[in-house]
């Protein structure tokens, strides 16, 4: 084994977004002919708004702005990363994959490029993948992108499902560097809630059980959440930051009451003008933090996403 590859550690240089410009409320889903209101969307979801793709925009196309976000903000040209990973769950085929077309549309050359469909849970597999791609010497700098374009996926009658949905895409730089920025990821998978969340047999859109994902969710993550700070050998105190999955903000508000955060540690609320965002929704919301200020470069953070499978996974990252 290499020594230099051996004692490398990984980090995230840099994030870029992409929120679409249309913007769909509460009140104009209500109008729309569905029965709700803009309250009642609002005490059970914590949404106000969503973003929604235009016609011509695509899970492509929206990865790719986002990744020219990221390498912009790090000083990069397109050719300095050798690996894309695209999280997405909500390509209209499935065959071919996003991240090799993001990659020419980027100039990157013939870099490797692949796609991973862990659902909501994707951007959090997929950071992990990079991460030990870059301590194993596999690659020396990876493009990590979540897109999703979740409105293609939904019937504008189940008001179960298209309350909560948004677009959007985000992206991080992957990179070497001489101490950890990227912890060990605490991941899992729950076959048996498959029926839970997805697109049925036969079906076109997206359907789930809303009240056993909450339940679901509300029980098993907390212990996720804790193994990934223990794993990154540090303490909930030391936390500068949690940023969930922007599922559901009954969800989130939950898990910072079952973690026992201190109110030092800055809760990422993203969904509230974003709706869920499945893969795209934790690196949409980290990204917020960055350009706000509420975070600051260094400070621990903790990511933690859930979704169809099921799957979740959660790392501790230092905030580029």
């Amino acid at each position: 084994m290499n020594v230099t590859t051996a004692s490398r550690h990984a980090r995230i240089r840099a994030l870029g977004e992409h929120r679409p410009a249309g913007v769909l409320t509460n009140s104009e889903i209500a109008a729309g002919g569905l029965d709700t209101t803009d309250e009642w969307i609002r005490t059970r979801t914590g949404i106000d708004r969503r973003h929604v793709a235009g016609a011509e925009e695509t899970v492509v196309t929206m990865a790719t702005e986002a990744a020219a976000k990221a390498l912009a903000a790090a000083g990069l040209d397109a050719r300095d990363v050798d690996l894309v990973v695209l999280a997405t769950c909500t390509m209209r085929n499935a065959i071919p994959g996003g991240a090799a077309r993001i990659a020419t549309a980027l100039g990157a050359g013939p870099v490797g490029a692949f796609d991973v469909n862990a659902a909501c849970g994707g951007f959090c597999y997929a950071l992990s993948v990079a991460a030990d791609a870059v301590r194993s010497g596999s690659a020396n700098r990876v493009l990590v992108i979540g897109a999703e374009k979740l409105t293609d996926w939904l019937d504008w009658t189940d008001r179960g499902t298209c309350i909560l949905f948004g677009d959007g895409a985000a992206a991080a730089i992957v990179e070497a560097s001489d101490e950890p920025g990227i912890g060990p990821v605490a991941w899992g998978s729950d076959g048996a809630g498959a029926e839970l969340v997805g697109v049925p047999d036969g079906d076109w859109a997206i359907r789930m059980d809303g009240p056993a994902v909450f339940r679901w969710a509300t029980t098993q993550l907390g212990p996720v959440a804790r193994r990934a700070v223990d794993l990154a050998g540090i303490e909930m105190g030391d936390l500068a930051a949690f940023v969930p999955h922007q599922a559901n903000l009954r969800i989130v508000d939950a898990l910072v009451r079952a973690l026992k955060l201190p109110d030092t540690v800055v809760v990422a609320r993203d969904i509230a003008d974003t709706g869920n965002t499945s893969a795209a929704s934790v690196p949409l919301a980290l990204a917020r933090l960055v350009a706000t200020g509420d975070v600051q470069s260094g400070d621990h953070a903790l990511l933690l996403a859930f979704g169809a499978g099921l799957t979740y996974a959660g790392q501790v990252i230092r905030v580029p």
